[in-house]
Formats: C-alpha cells, sequence, structure tokens
C-alpha cells in the first residue's frame, strides 16, 4: 500500500546553486507491506522535472525500512527537510543507519 505524506518544489536557492533553470517538485510517499501481524515500513520519492513544456519523471521506492511507523514519518520528514531526490535516497539511509548505529553504541558505553 502507498499513501502520499508530502510533496515540495525544490527551493530557488538549491536549483540556482545546481545551475537548473526550471522547477521540480518532490513528492514523498509512505509504503507498507503487511506479512501476517508484521509491518514493514518504506518510503518512495517521485522527482518530477518540468522542462520546457515537458515533464520527466523520475523515481526510487526503499522497501523495509523500518517496523516503526513513527520512525517512518521521522525519516520522511528529514528526507523533505534536505529536499533528498530518488537517487540519493538509499544512500541518505545508508548514513542515517550508520549515525543511529554509532549512537546505539555510544549509549551502551555509559
Amino acid at each position: 500500500m502507498k499513501t502520499f505524506f508530502d510533496g515540495i518544489f525544490v527551493s530557488q536557492k538549491s536549483l540556482e546553486e545546481a545551475g537548473i533553470k526550471y522547477p521540480i517538485k518532490l513528492e514523498y510517499y509512505k509504503t507498507l507491506e503487511e506479512e501476517n501481524v508484521e509491518k514493514n515500513f518504506g518510503i518512495e520519492i517521485v522527482k518530477t522535472e518540468y522542462i520546457e513544456g515537458s515533464t520527466k519523471v523520475e523515481a526510487k521506492e526503499v522497501k523495509n525500512i523500518t517496523g516503526d511507523e513513527k520512525k517512518e514519518n521521522e525519516i520522511l520528514n528529514l528526507l523533505i527537510k534536505n529536499e533528498v531526490t530518488p537517487i540519493g535516497v538509499e544512500d541518505v539511509l545508508e548514513d542515517l543507519l550508520i549515525q543511529e548505529q554509532y549512537i546505539e553504541k555510544q549509549k551502551c558505553k555509559i
């Protein structure tokens, strides 16, 4: 199941820094796969570029990120805040996982 979470247009500042002269819209979706009583939450990002009267669409879905919907919402809010696109989502999620593992290790040392 896929549910719309939020959508944004990439900021003008970010577009200018990248040398892009057309608008880009990012849509963020929550995904859910249920197996018996277990829930597996994921995300999908859809990027739409509006180039001279035409559109180019790119999408990426990442499944089974977490079993916690609250955590999924936190991740989606972070992706939106940082204007993460489909091409960068896997790297960002990997960095988040590494950071979480580091924090957990530090908690164990205290």
